[in-house]
């Protein structure tokens, strides 16, 4: 097979292998963690890995799957998670990809919605889909990943012999063609299955590659699922990190500054959350990781004092990037740590939004007038001077163009321009004179009152300044245009008042701060929220606004 004329991104993990056979793809940590001494890791090098997806997919393909099919995946994140990924792709399947994190009932909602051919699923998983079987009539392909039980299918071995000893050829893909239906968070709104092909992941690698200038060779920690699929294909090693992905958060600092120890990791992907986690444990166990020097944070605006912790504990010269883009248009823009640190987050907190910085080479972009309603085509764009707040639509090589769930949100989200597609992001915020975007929440999430509206960004980095505050939500309670502002705030948990007089105390305080800036002089409601803020799974970070306005509107 001609591999030019073949634009299937797995094969481009075929490239890799024939470049670095021997070099490690993939490392997983073994058991428990040793009393003492280096942890035992799973290796699997490139060769191993291409042949092993390669085996995947022929034994698919020779089972009588066919090249368009939906399979579902629900395996955890590792070792056998990437490997099943790219063997999927090899076979031309498109993968459903779904946030275990999202909740039971979310989640089987949207399998509902994807209606799979069949699911790639560890035992737990077939065992709920088997009760629920009425539910995928389509479901007739399946492979477990362990011990299979009563319901059917194959087992990952038996696929991976029978691949063994077929001698089928791979389904050429172009870059039209279907990759993956992959499902947004639902932070603000139902979840949607968001339309990838591999043209879009060809174009994503490579934008990604070229911006931060990776090279074949690194060792990445990926604190985040997803990004171990760019790893393979770039010929970066991905070290899996001792940690529950769904719930990063909560990692245990020592883990990560283990592996990024023994593996020399140069490189790390984390949201914000994961990384003032272990930034803060770092500071405070005057730990450093020096051999780390390109560090991505994405999911969530990420705190300049994160930023800061994160770079007095990794080498002097090392980047810290934040990626900014969404699941329908990943990525968009980017800004480096010292930006932000010297020169934007002084803006930031005196209510100027957050700088996700400038665009990535191929991505157009507008900035228009807020509006709720659908917008068809280009000639009723309404675009805005810079400077002034309006959302964000963008288009470009790796902006998906549609849904194939939720196919109602299509026209709230996708406008046409002849043959190509923008993209309503569903964020606002504007340019500056230097072409920069700077976020100023979610769309949905601004609150219209009766003095105007307010977004919650800038609003809230301004009660962030509070040394108490590790963050705030502002939420709008009423209808619009005449909704009453609250902000409701989460302290460190070190500084949480321990009574009545303390908290009316710290809420005194805030209430004094926000009326010293014309922005929140508005907003005489702030209240101290019991407990963390509710907060997305997958990158612990997007608070749910939505859920504390209903509970606060009790």
């Amino acid at each position: 097979m001609n591999d030019s004329v073949d634009r299937n991104v797995a094969r481009r993990l075929s490239k890799v292998a024939r470049l670095v056979p021997s070099g490690i793809a993939i490392a997983q940590p073994e058991g428990r963690p040793p009393a003492s001494g280096p942890r035992s890791y799973q290796a699997v090098t490139f060769e191993e890995l291409d042949q092993r997806t390669d085996a995947i997919a022929r034994g698919l393909l020779d089972w009588g799957v066919q090249p368009g099919m939906r399979l579902a995946m629900l395996v955890p994140f590792g070792t056998d998670f990437l490997t099943l990924t790219f063997g999927l792709l090899k076979a031309g399947v498109v993968v459903v990809l779904i946030d275990p994190g999202m909740g039971r009932r979310n989640m089987i909602r949207c399998l509902q919605d994807a209606s799979p051919d069949g699911f790639v699923a560890i035992p737990q998983a077939h065992a709920i889909r088997s009760l629920l079987r009425g539910r995928f009539p389509q479901a007739r392909w399946n492979v477990t990943v362990g011990r299979k039980w009563g319901w059917g299918g194959e087992t990952l071995p038996q696929i991976e012999r029978r691949g063994a000893a077929a001698q089928c050829d791979f389904p050429i893909r172009q870059d039209s063609d279907s990759a993956a239906m992959i499902f947004t968070t639902g932070s603000t709104g139902p979840p949607k299955g968001v339309h990838y092909t591999h043209g879009i992941f060809n174009h994503q690698i490579d934008l990604i590659r070229s911006r931060y200038k990776i090279h074949a060779g690194g060792r990445d920690l990926a604190c985040f699922p997803l990004f171990g699929l760019f790893d393979a294909v770039m010929g970066v090693t991905t070290v899996i990190p001792d940690m529950d992905p769904t719930r990063p958060a909560d990692v245990d600092p020592r883990r990560v500054v283990e592996a990024v120890e023994q593996w020399e990791i140069d490189q790390a992907f984390g949201s914000p959350a994961l990384w003032n986690t272990v930034a803060g444990w770092c500071v405070k166990q005057k730990v450093r990781m020096p051999t780390l020097r390109r560090v991505l944070s994405a999911g969530a605006p990420v705190p300049p004092q994160t930023l800061a912790m994160l770079r007095s504990v990794i080498h002097e010269d090392a980047e810290i990037f934040t990626p900014y883009g969404a699941t329908e248009s990943l990525p968009i823009a980017s800004i480096e740590s010292r930006e932000v640190l010297t020169e934007t987050a002084h803006q930031s907190r005196r209510g100027a939004g957050t700088c996700v910085g400038s665009r990535f080479d191929a991505i157009e972009w507008k900035v228009i007038e807020i509006n709720d309603q659908p917008i068809a085509t280009i000639d009723e764009v309404q675009p805005v001077p810079a400077g002034e707040i309006g959302e964000l639509m963008v288009s470009g090589p790796v902006v998906t163009r549609e849904y194939l769930t939720r196919g109602d949100q299509n026209a709230f989200h996708k406008v046409r321009d002849g043959e190509r597609v923008w993209h309503r992001v569903g964020d606002v915020g504007y340019l500056d004179d230097a072409e920069r975007f700077w976020f100023c929440g979610r769309k949905s999430h601004r609150v219209q009152t009766a003095a105007g509206t307010l977004f919650t960004v800038p609003c809230e980095s301004i009660i962030n300044t509070h040394q108490d505050v590790y963050r705030s939500a502002l939420v709008g309670l009423g209808n619009a245009p005449d909704q009453q502002p609250l902000l409701i705030v989460e302290p460190y948990e070190s500084a949480r008042p321990r009574d009545k007089a303390a908290e009316q105390r710290l809420v005194d305080e805030l209430k004094h701060l926000a009326a010293s800036q014309p922005l929140t002089a508005t907003i005489t409601d702030i209240r101290i929220h019991r407990g963390k803020l509710p907060v997305d799974i997958r990158h612990n970070s997007k608070i749910f606004r939505e859920q504390l306005a209903a509970q606060y509107s009790k």
